[in-house]
Formats: C-alpha cells, structure tokens, sequence
C-alpha cells in the first residue's frame, strides 16, 4: 500500500480514495490554466490537493443529526409561535366582541364587569355581580376586568394576570439599576 500513497505527503490517502472537490469553472480553469504543460487535466490532480486526509468515519452522519436536531428545536419554536399567535388572535376577537355589548356606564379600565344575555339575546354589561343581584333577572355569562390596554380578562384569570402586572411594574421601576448584560444569562429559568 506504501506504493499508492502520495509521494509529497506521507500519510496521504490515494487517489481512488480522495473526495471530490466540486469548485466553479472559473476557479478550475484559473487552476488548470496556470499549470499548462503540468499534466494536470483535474483539479483533483493537483498536488495539493492530491493529499488531503480523510474526512472522519462518521462526519456526515454527526453533521446530519447535529442540524437535525438544530431543525427540531427550530420546528418547536415554530409550533409555540403559532400556538401564541392563536392566542393573541383569539383574545383579539373577544376583546373586540366584548367592547361591542352594549353598556349603559362609562367603562373604566381596573374595573370588573359582568357580562350578562337577555332573553331577546341581546348581551350587555353590569357593574352588578350575580350575587349582587341576587335572584339574576338574565343569563350570566362571565366576569372580565377591562384593563388599562383596553383588553378585557376572564374574571379566572385576573388574580394571574395582576401578579404578572405586578412583576412587570416591578421591573419596569427598576429598570436604571439593572446591570449591562454581556454573556446569556439564565437566572430565574429553572426552579
């Protein structure tokens, strides 16, 4: 085998062997037009090239599964994308139903108001909660706070959404003091 290894470079992989080195026809033609007379009819001939080692046993195959995986967590990132999106679109069609029934009071945002039907069909909004009513004259439907954006939250969702608020406040006040960020930081992250 000693006799099929190229004689510049020991430890060089034989010709039949070498991988081929796809390169445009400019860069073959500036190749193989400035060795005229050298023999060389292929790019592969050259003697640089002619002696490169071996890629190793499994490259491709870690190459593939690495973007792959990379592939995955990307498509992953979609699918919660498309699953926030959903949500904002969802939410966006409520609040805009719900800041069409009819109300007969100025609605202030921080307030509750209960959303009710009346036999007609008809939906309309009560400071009055069921409770307050005490036998309710129309159909409940849901509570919702009208927040200072103007979007409207379920009455189950509020105390999650004023916490959320709070933090954010929270944040926000501080937001001076916080440190320049230089490297990724995940504090906070895992629990």
């Amino acid at each position: 085998r000693a006799g099929t290894r190229c004689p510049a470079v020991p430890g060089s992989i034989p010709r039949q062997h070498r991988p081929v080195v796809p390169l445009c026809a400019g860069a073959f033609r500036r190749v193989v037009g400035s060795q005229k007379g050298s023999g060389w009819r292929n790019l592969a001939d050259h003697p640089a090239l002619s002696c490169l080692p071996p890629p190793p046993p499994q490259a491709d195959e870690f190459v593939r599964a690495n973007a792959c995986n990379k592939l995955t967590v990307i498509a992953e990132q979609i699918r919660c994308l498309q699953e926030q999106a959903r949500k904002v679109l969802e939410d966006a069609n409520r609040d805009a139903d719900l800041h069409h029934v009819a109300c007969n009071l100025v609605k202030k945002p921080g307030n509750v108001y209960y959303l009710y039907r009346r036999e007609s069909g008809q939906k309309y909004f009560s400071m009055l909660s069921p409770k307050e009513w005490g036998t309710s004259p129309h159909e409940f439907l849901g509570a919702y706070k009208l927040q200072h954006d103007l979007s409207w939250t379920p009455f189950e969702d509020i105390e999650r959404r004023d916490a959320e608020m709070n933090i954010l406040d929270k944040l926000l006040s501080r937001q001076a003091a916080l440190p320049p960020c230089t490297e990724p930081n995940f504090q906070g992250l895992t629990k």
